[in-house]
């Protein structure tokens, strides 16, 4: 059986036949091309930095964590209350009044949505096209609304 003191000896002598091995060239110059300039050390880090197989795979799965919501389908009565806020906006138009409406905006990229709250005042309520049409530009489709709110909605 060996001692400590007999592995340490046999590991120096490892160690020391490992670094004779290499005497005859562990202090020769680093070699250098004379085709080629050498490579930036930018370059050179780059080909050791991580690789990523999966293109594109870690937004996928983001994308199909992400949830979205269902949209709410009104009944009759919620709509008629709608509708007539929706009048007495437009009967008021030229008061300037800043409204809340929160509505129903479609997802891109999947299935359901999200639901948004803006504050702003009404610019104009166009009937051809059935869309909200807000003093910043803003357009909401009278269907997308599930609930307006305001000073000018007070009896609501």
């Amino acid at each position: 059986m060996h001692s400590a003191l007999d592995r340490r000896k046999d590991e120096m002598e490892k160690q020391n036949s490992y670094e004779q091995s290499y005497d005859d060239i562990i202090h020769l110059a680093r070699p250098s091309s004379t085709d080629y300039l050498p490579m930036s050390m930018r370059d050179r880090a780059a080909q050791f930095s991580p690789f990523a197989a999966l293109t594109g795979y870690d937004s996928a799965v983001k994308e199909t964590a992400r949830l979205t919501d269902k949209r709410i389908e009104l009944d009759e009565m919620e709509i008629s209350i709608l509708d007539n806020k929706l009048r007495i906006i437009q009967e008021k138009e030229n008061k300037q009044k800043e409204i809340e409406i929160t509505f129903f905006q479609e997802d891109e990229r999947k299935k359901g949505g999200t639901y948004r709250c803006i504050r702003g005042i009404v610019k104009k309520i166009d009937l051809y096209e059935k869309a909200v049409i807000m003093q910043d530009g803003t357009r909401i489709l009278i269907r997308d609304i599930i609930d307006i709110s305001g000073d000018l909605l007070q009896n609501f």
